[in-house]
């Protein structure tokens, strides 16, 4: 029934939200037309300057990978890996998710191709997934759109919460799977 209701309400979610917020806005007298094209002008400029910050961070992301730096600290964690049942092949997904979205869902991929969708690793991959954040990414678009540089104890908030993340991730996987 709970279901039914949200499928329901899912499907129909959208459409309402496309008609609604134009008509909300024709109802305060707001020039929904040209309102719009002043939003999308402000969003192009902000995605032009904040190219360079993800210039930087998707080369940083691809050289740690390449460098084989990931592999390594999976080597040197697997005793720990072990003890806390989380298989050392989920370890570069926890590492690289923080840095970038696309790099976490291409490793999530490579577990997902190698073990198939019901192995208890793919399922720890996909919670993980769904846990965390890409901390690193989203600081650099946000900050960098606004001009803010000093962003130290953000980037430290980030981390624990990416941290309680993979935790929790782990530890409902082990208890749910």
């Amino acid at each position: 029934m709970i279901k039914e209701i949200l499928s329901t309400i899912s499907l129909y979610a959208l459409p309402v939200i496309v008609i609604a917020i134009p008509l909300f806005a024709m109802y305060k007298k707001v020039p929904v037309y040209e309102t719009f094209i002043e939003g999308a002008k402000e969003g192009f400029s902000v995605g032009v300057s904040i190219i360079p910050y993800l210039v930087a961070i998707l080369v940083a992301v691809g050289m740690f990978r390449a460098s084989g730096g990931i592999e390594l600290i999976a080597r040197v964690l697997d005793p720990i890996l072990t003890k806390i049942n989380m298989p050392a092949e989920v370890l570069p997904l926890a590492i690289i998710r923080p840095l970038s979205g696309s790099g976490a869902l291409g490793i999530f991929s490579e577990i997902a191709a190698q073990n198939g969708g019901n192995a208890f690793v793919t399922k720890m991959a996909a919670v993980m997934v769904g846990c965390s954040e890409t901390t690193f990414y989203v600081l650099t678009v946000y900050f960098g759109s606004i001009g803010i540089v000093k962003f130290r104890h953000a980037v430290l908030a980030g981390l624990i919460a990416d941290v309680a993340g993979i935790a929790m991730a782990v530890a409902l996987s082990n208890l749910i799977f």
